[in-house]
């Protein structure tokens, strides 16, 4: 029963997908989450390691593959869970699959009357048969295996290496169209929105005293129209009262054009790729700021979302950034934050708090660096980052 709860209230969540929530049930120990999902995350402790994101994945493994052997790939049966889980329906098709559960299936009864399949009016026959799959065999097929597991952490490695294989096939709906993928599940970019999707986004920030001097930045960006030749950066300095810019200079895979600002605007420049992309295509290119008039203090080091979204993060052997947001800050040697904790989509009050002792939100300072990849999905108009807090002041205003 426990094992059931969990499957139903991961399929019908509308804020996230299934493998941000098994992490988010990993990563905040007696969350809403973490309560929700106990039955299928607690397993995964006999994992060796132990790594949050390895024992994410491998529950999202377990999961993906208990439903690849539930009737066949044109069964009803099968696409009912695949829709409800968001995954792809493996014919070749990307699915945006929408929040709602009750959306996914009229998605998918769209899909059927579309193709020529005996379809139904309602989504009324997908919802029995999303009951009756969930509760006669994907539960009991789960429940049997999971206990198995609790007892021998090394027959997971399989789950981990399909989760692995699932988000790099299609992380963000641009499917391969293999047998598993996974939706878009990104909320809607504002209007204006940069036509890119980010798979990765590594910031690596240099201080001096407490302030930023140098910031360097690696994107792997993927065209979502046709016709993309580049991408717009902003380098903003100081404290979040100061929108004075630095100017961004091209490292890799680009040429910076700067472009003319009003007074009082954040400077803005232009990289330019080699060729323009078409949709769908991927392209990696870096850039640096400098700051060499630097003095503000800094209280956090930023990424807006101005674009699509950026990809869960996702890391090699637990310590090299491969997919999403990953933020690097090296302080100057006798000038170190007195903490440091990541925030994502808070206001500037709310990330200006300090998180109490034991929170995993923490970042302990190692070799005068911190360092924070973001496991969840990156939204557009949404801020994500480092807050620090330095000597001699109160959740971020110095006293």
């Amino acid at each position: 029963m426990a094992v059931e709860q969990a499957l139903r209230w991961l399929a019908t969540h509308k804020g996230s997908v299934p493998l941000a929530l098994l992490r988010e049930a990993l990563e905040e120990p007696g969350g809403d989450a973490d309560a929700r999902l106990q039955a299928l995350v607690a397993p995964t402790a006999s994992l060796p390691g132990g790594a949050v994101e390895v024992r994410a994945q491998a529950a999202w493994g377990l999961i993906v593959d208990s439903i690849s052997r539930i009737g066949s790939m044109e069964s009803r049966r099968r696409r009912v869970l695949l829709a409800a889980f968001r995954l792809s329906l493996g014919d070749g098709t990307p699915v945006d699959w929408k929040p709602s559960l009750d959306a996914r299936f009229e998605q998918l009864r769209r899909m059927e009357e579309a193709s020529g399949r005996s379809g139904s009016r309602t989504v009324s026959p997908m919802h029995k048969e999303w009951r009756r799959s969930l509760v006669e065999k994907l539960s009991p097929v789960l429940h049997e295996r999971l206990s198995q597991l609790a007892g021998d952490g090394r027959l997971w490695s399989h789950y981990v290496a399909l989760a692995r294989e699932v988000e790099s096939q299609s992380e963000y709906g641009l499917s391969t169209g293999l047998t598993v993928g996974s939706p878009s599940g990104y909320r809607a970019p504002s209007e204006g929105a940069q036509p890119v999707f980010v798979d990765l986004f590594v910031t690596t920030v240099f201080m001096e005293k407490r302030s930023v001097y140098r910031r360097i930045t690696e994107r792997l960006v993927t065209a979502r129209e046709d016709g993309v030749d580049s991408y717009l950066a902003t380098s903003l300095a100081g404290k979040s009262d100061d929108i004075s810019g630095v100017p961004v200079r091209d490292l890799w895979g680009c040429r910076a054009e700067p472009l003319r600002s009003p007074p009082g605007e954040p400077s803005l420049t232009l990289l330019r790729f080699p060729r323009a992309l078409k949709r769908g295509e991927s392209h990696w290119f870096s850039s640096e700021a400098i700051d060499s008039n630097t003095k503000e203090e800094r209280l956090w080091v930023n990424v807006e979302v101005d674009h699509h979204g950026i990809a869960p993060g996702r890391l090699h052997q637990s310590q090299v950034p491969v997919a999403g947001l990953t933020i690097r800050i090296k302080f100057q040697e006798g000038y170190l934050p007195e903490s440091c904790w990541w925030y994502a989509e808070q206001t500037e009050r709310e990330r200006r708090i300090r998180p109490p002792d034991g929170d995993p939100r923490l970042i302990p300072v190692t070799d005068d660096s911190v360092q924070h990849t973001f496991g969840q999905r990156c939204h557009p108009r949404e801020s994500y980052g480092i807050a620090l807090r330095w000597p001699g002041s109160v959740d971020g205003h110095v006293h």
